[in-house]
């Protein structure tokens, strides 16, 4: 994304990009243009879609830089419901960044999860972990929230690593060796694959086909996740994805399921996600919602990653025996 600086902004130490911004402390929403990044641009409908959410999450990252100590009311004001998740994801990459520069001390992050901002913890959570991309930072932050979810930071890394990067990323980073973080960290990079294909079903079984065997299972995850909370994909790509999963159709649709309960968590479920969740899972979000919660007990408190990694394992043996 450019240079990180620190300079003084409202009284404390703000990091600011330099380079291709227009000015220090934005992110021109032109970044989110597909052809800009190099994604696919041959489906006019579906990256119609993916741009505005991309786009939506700029004016999170924006809208923070400048009401960072009072975030929510632009959040509300200024964002639409459907888009107001990728706003809070926006908004969280910046609050990362200004913890970062100060320490800890700005208590960005902590101001932007209280409130309004508790219905999008998992969003936050997953744009402080954008961060990591751009400015190589390899620490997981300390979030101030439950302690499980500070590894969905790790699955924003991978969505940057991807965005920035391109499929050389994804795939260079399925090459590595397995671990724990490795494997959260994929399922970041299944979902950037979704915008980066354009929500094209064939060309994302093709690029999880040239990844390392190992990683497949954790990338099809993130498409999972990506098809049920962005959206852009009709009755037709479900079935072709559905048939694309094969073997991975569990670790799929583990990622359809925190799809689901992140927006069902909001209050605000697009009829995307209800379609993705009855097609691929049978139930409606409410109950995704409901299989999520209870995967997680016992290990909400944990802040260790393995925690994090068996939450994901329960609620696939939840979904195999469901079927």
């Amino acid at each position: 994304m450019g240079v990180v600086e620190v300079r003084k902004f409202n009284g404390s130490s703000a990091p600011v990009f330099l380079s291709r911004f227009r000015s220090p402390l934005t992110i021109p929403l032109a970044t989110a243009d597909f052809v800009v990044r190099g994604f696919r641009a041959d489906r006019p409908e579906a990256r119609s879609v993916l741009e505005e959410h991309a786009r939506f999450f700029l004016t999170g990252f924006n809208l923070a830089t400048a009401h960072w100590r009072a975030p929510h009311e632009r959040l509300h004001a200024e964002v639409p419901d459907s888009e107001r998740g990728f706003a809070y994801e926006g908004a969280g990459m910046f609050a990362g960044l200004l913890d970062l520069a100060t320490a800890g001390r700005a208590g960005a992050l902590r101001r932007l999860l209280t409130g309004p901002g508790d219905s999008y913890t998992h969003l936050i959570h997953v744009g402080a972990g954008w961060l990591a991309s751009p400015m190589k930072v390899t620490v997981v932050p300390r979030l101030p929230s439950t302690p499980l979810l500070r590894w969905l930071a790790i699955d924003g890394a991978g969505f940057g690593e991807v965005y920035f990067g391109g499929l050389r990323a994804l795939l260079q980073r399925s090459r590595r060796t397995p671990g724990p973080q490795w494997e959260a960290r994929l399922a970041g990079c299944g979902r950037a694959l979704w915008f980066a294909e354009s929500a094209d079903a064939a060309g994302v079984a093709d690029v999880i086909g040239r990844a390392a065997t190992p990683a497949r299972p954790h990338l099809w995850a993130g498409v999972g996740l990506a098809v049920t909370y962005a959206g852009a994909a009709d009755d037709a790509t479900f079935d072709a994805l559905e048939e694309a999963t094969g073997p991975y159709f569990v670790h799929f649709a583990q990622g359809v399921v925190f799809g689901a309960a992140a927006r069902q968590r909001s209050g605000i479920v697009p009829p995307h996600t209800e379609r993705s969740a009855k097609r691929f899972l049978g139930v409606d979000a409410d109950e995704t919602a409901e299989w999520s919660d209870r995967a997680a007990q016992g290990l909400l408190d944990s802040n260790d990653i393995h925690s994090y990694l068996q939450w994901k394992s329960r609620l696939r043996a939840h979904i195999a025996a469901h079927r």
